[in-house]
């Protein structure tokens, strides 16, 4: 029933639409009453809208899955506690039987499978919502990995995605959030990205790409694709025999060193950003394998992004901002790399990202009250959300990657120093920035060495800030205040006017469904009304 088409669409949109009718009542009850009380009832409501969605996402498979998530690393947009109950979404699904798998295979190749395979394991190896891996042996004797995608797949993202056209027609006609995300270009990567695991062949020319681009990088090496075995739906290339990265008894076992696999993982990723061009967008423990001798094998690059070369060197800006404190800068570089929508205010964002590198500074001289520190990131993430900030979509996959890479590199060596390995790759690629205009210079790379590394410049600002903390404090608190009422009154009024909006337009639904011309016309113009009043509310 739920591989049905106008099952799913509904299922989704239902589900869509009530978790915000139910966000929107909540906020509306507890407008300017917001209390300890009214927060654990609110993390309540969020937490149990994300375990719904677990549920449906896991019935239905395809689409819900990666939906989630991607969801699941939007902190822009999401409370924290939904956040945390998806974060152990994964893709796993129950395999399909085999027969179905081999008349795929024997379908796209056009030929018995005895014609290409001299055996295939009688199970999967590894299962997700779009493909299923098997273990194979080709006629010539070498082992394979067998990817076969599922049957029925491109018919059930299809339905999938029309429910997410739905949806995001909904939010960015209805609601205030479309002043905060770009819901069209969100759209756009989402088919991109997801929708190009659906061609095999294109996570082929991924792969080799990855390969041609780090074969000098020793210890890191990719599998080899065969193109005679592969089509749009299957694809096959040489057996890894390994374990997953993560797998600390495999490590130990082989007397691998920890830190070491972890060190150069991270440059292998950091490479990827650095520089430019591709990155994989799915770095899960699965997807990096690690041979008995140490050498890392990256696989599965179904899900691939890209950060072009202007958007790296706005990063770097974005850094050398920060450590001269130079915070226009910052903005500037965020702009550009169009995290800012218009009419963002400037000054109080260069005051929160001065009030968040003073606190982390203040935490390394004093150690600030976790209280306090506490309230500021709670605080910095009510700014994100009232101000025009977002991710853009094309980081929102670069964000879900960079947060689960982490996660790995954590399990692997919990002691990792990010920064420390960081700094001298980040200045060596800083410096070989030209590109016709002098981005950095030695003596800009050699201040920026100096400031990095001595924290003794900081000591006065540090003791200075520490100093004016309560009358900054009471100012920032004050105009929070204000900007939160505000924006609960706003958000009222649109609430309001949206749901009018929607009740008319049945309304005009049914008086022409029952040929009604009276209610027709008062529907109509509560219609136009409502909608006005909508769009008039900034």
């Amino acid at each position: 029933m739920n591989q049905l088409a106008f099952v799913r669409i509904f299922r989704i949109v239902f589900m869509s639409l009530k978790f915000y009718t139910q966000v929107m009542l909540f906020q509306r009850r507890h407008r300017g009453n917001w209390n300890p009380l009214v927060e654990e009832k609110w993390n309540t409501l969020i937490t149990k809208q994300a375990k719904q969605y677990k549920i449906l996402a896991l019935k239905l498979g395809g689409l819900m899955i990666k939906m989630g998530q991607f969801l699941s690393t939007r902190a822009d947009i999401l409370p924290a506690s939904f956040l945390m109950e998806l974060e152990g979404l994964t893709d796993r699904v129950p395999s399909i039987p085999r027969e179905k798998i081999v008349s795929v295979l024997e379908r796209e190749w056009n030929s018995p499978l005895s014609a290409y395979l001299s055996s295939l394991s009688d199970e999967a190896v590894a299962s997700a919502s779009i493909g299923e891996v098997y273990k194979g042996i080709l006629k010539d004797g070498k082992e394979v990995a067998v990817k076969v995608q599922r049957p029925g797949t491109d018919r059930i993202l299809r339905a999938d995605f029309q429910a997410m056209r739905i949806v995001i027609w909904f939010l960015r006609t209805l609601t205030p959030l479309s002043k905060q995300i770009d819901f069209r270009q969100l759209y756009r990567e989402m088919t991109d990205t997801i929708g190009a695991e659906l061609n095999f062949l294109q996570e082929l020319q991924s792969g080799r790409a990855f390969s041609d681009r780090f074969k000098e990088m020793e210890g890191i090496r990719f599998p080899i694709y065969f193109d005679e075995f592969s089509t749009r739906r299957v694809l096959v290339m040489e057996w890894i025999e390994g374990a997953r990265i993560t797998d600390l008894s495999f490590i130990e076992t082989h007397g691998l060193d920890r830190h070491e696999i972890s060190e150069r993982l991270f440059i292998l990723f950091l490479e990827q950003v650095l520089y430019g061009g591709q990155f994989h967008a799915d770095p899960h423990g699965g997807n990096i394998l690690l041979e008995p001798e140490g050498t890392i094998v990256l696989i599965d690059f179904g899900m691939t992004g890209t950060i072009s070369k202007s958007d790296s060197q706005a990063v770097l800006r974005i850094a050398e901002g920060v450590i001269f404190q130079n915070y226009g800068q910052v903005l500037d570089s965020l702009e550009e790399l169009r995290f800012l929508l218009p009419h963002a205010n400037r000054d109080l964002l260069e005051e929160t990202i001065a009030r968040l590198v003073a606190a982390y500074e203040s935490n390394e001289l004093l150690q600030m009250d976790s209280f306090v520190a506490e309230r500021l990131l709670r605080d910095m993430q009510d700014i994100v959300r009232t101000q025009p900030v977002q991710l853009p979509a094309e980081f929102a996959f670069f964000g879900r990657a960079a947060s689960i890479f982490v996660g790995v590199l954590h399990v692997l060596d919990p002691g990792i120093d990010l920064l420390a390995l960081a700094r001298p790759r980040i200045l060596e690629w800083a410096s070989s920035q030209k590109e016709g205009k002098r981005i950095f210079g030695k003596e800009d790379v050699l201040r920026w060495a100096i400031q990095a590394a001595g924290p003794l410049r900081v000591f006065p600002q540090k003791v200075i800030n520490y100093l004016e903390e309560p009358e900054r404090m009471r100012h920032y608190l004050e105009n929070r205040d204000g900007r939160e009422r505000k924006h609960q009154r706003n958000m009222q009024s649109r609430m309001f006017a949206g749901v009018f909006t929607v009740l008319s337009f049945f309304g005009i639904s049914g008086g022409v469904w029952f040929s009604h011309e009276p209610f027709l016309w008062v529907s109509a113009v509560f219609f136009v009304g409502s909608l006005w009043t909508y769009r008039s509310i900034k």
